[in-house]
């Protein structure tokens, strides 16, 4: 290890440490990481300032910015929080199967909004529910928020993690589908079933619910409907990306302008909406990783951990998603994404189906450990503050620990079945 890789590894660290500690915003956290690693970068001519300019993924960015405006688009229709009152309507007052239905429209809606904001919505409608109903707020806030981690696992715009890998890998939408889908469902199963157990006492008794229409939530039916319209049009695009010629950048972006064409809304409001502090966190952590890899640290790295895991493809598989997924309880999710994917592409053996999903199962399964491992939970906690109730870090953690454990071992399972890696 050289000097330039020590100075590369303190700035990238650095960042790590800066975002995880809250001392600065994120977005700030890894403008400052980008800022020294381009000084130190152009002082070691590391690289020029052109090859500078190639380490933020402009697909990703423009991926990231369609999706999010189509979402904000549906959003302000109501047709999320529409779900949501539904959902409550249909439980007829029973706790376990207003539970189940929270549990399940988190999860759901999370696959199609970014975590914070589906954090927010639902968050929103369940403490309208809890008041209404005098529940214990607690343990549906906290299944929440696991649900809204575990929701999009296997979807290529399910999270941002997903798309940096699905990008770097080169996995389609449906192949993202073909490889993940039976395993979140069962996920989904699973984590609910568990979640249930642990606070069955606690939901509360069955009540009786005042008699109101979800649909006079939404405002506007008609922008109601074209978003239900938009976001279809989106999830068949991507579907049949194989045989468009595109990239899903593309379809995003394109149907985010229809998004925009359609809903009358004022341009400049829904820009505002975006979920910017993500836009440039990414950016600039990729700066301060492609500044990493040019000193060849991370190709390094990668061999020595193939070398470890014994050259098998159950071993880099396993090491993979352990891995990935214990890290992701103490740092960001898209951090461990943007250090991981060009780690495994580097390497040919381990550029394969098996390790790649691993790697989403990893990223996604450990973000919501503590309220500490991701911006879902500590939405989640802040939002409970709100209401004047105070979860303390050992009570969510418990359940936290349980959950994670129980996916990243029944995902274990999963991808040692779906791949044959016993052979």
């Amino acid at each position: 290890m050289d000097e330039v890789q020590i100075i590369f590894i303190l700035v990238y660290l650095l960042t790590i440490l800066l975002s995880a500690t809250k001392v600065v915003p994120m977005s700030v956290a890894a403008m400052i990481g980008a800022l020294l690693a381009a000084w130190f970068g152009l002082l070691y001519e590391v690289f020029d300032y052109g090859e500078a300019l190639g380490f933020i993924d402009m697909e990703l960015i423009f991926l990231l910015l369609g999706v999010m405006i189509v979402v904000e688009v549906a959003e302000r229709s109501g047709l999320f929080r529409f779900g949501a009152l539904y959902a409550v309507k249909v439980s007829g007052g029973n706790p376990s199967i207003l539970f189940v239905s929270i549990c399940v429209i988190a999860a759901a809606v999370s696959v199609f909004l970014s975590d914070p904001t589906a954090m927010l919505l639902i968050a929103a409608a369940m403490a309208t529910i809890t008041k209404l109903l005098r529940y214990d707020p607690v343990p549906y806030f906290i299944s929440a928020m696991i649900m809204i981690n575990l929701g999009g696992t296997s979807t290529l715009i399910g999270s941002v993690s997903n798309m940096v890998i699905g990008l770097e890998a080169g996995m389609s939408f449906t192949a993202f589908i073909g490889y993940l889908a039976v395993c979140e469902i069962a996920l989904w199963g699973i984590t609910i079933f568990a979640l249930y157990m642990l606070f069955r006492k606690r939901l509360g008794e069955k009540k009786e619910l005042p008699d109101y229409n979800p649909w006079e939530s939404v405002e506007n039916k008609s922008l109601f409907y074209r978003s239900i319209l938009i976001l279809l049009l989106l999830i068949i695009l991507f579907l049949t990306l194989d045989n468009l010629g595109i990239g899903a950048e593309a379809v995003a972006l394109g149907c985010a302008v229809v998004a925009l064409a359609l809903s009358g809304s004022d341009p400049a409001e829904i820009f505002k909406k975006l979920d910017w502090e993500t836009i440039f966190f990414i950016s600039g952590f990729m700066f301060v990783v492609g500044g990493l890899e040019r000193t060849g640290f991370l190709a390094e790295i990668s061999a020595q951990l193939f070398q470890t895991v014994g050259q098998t493809p159950l071993g880099s598989t396993l090491t993979t998603l352990w891995f990935s997924g214990l890290a992701s309880t103490a740092v960001s999710n898209i951090a461990i994404a943007l250090t991981f994917a060009p780690m495994i592409s580097g390497v040919a053996a381990l550029n394969s189906a098996p390790v790649w999903s691993a790697l989403v199962l990893g990223t996604n399964l450990g973000g919501a450990t503590t309220p500490l491992s991701g911006a879902v939970t500590m939405m989640g906690v802040g939002a409970l503050k709100r209401e004047g109730i105070s979860l303390s870090f050992a009570e969510f953690t418990k359940v936290g620990i349980i959950t994670s454990l129980i996916q990243l071992g029944f995902a274990s399972f999963y991808l040692i079945i779906r791949f044959n890696l016993w052979v």
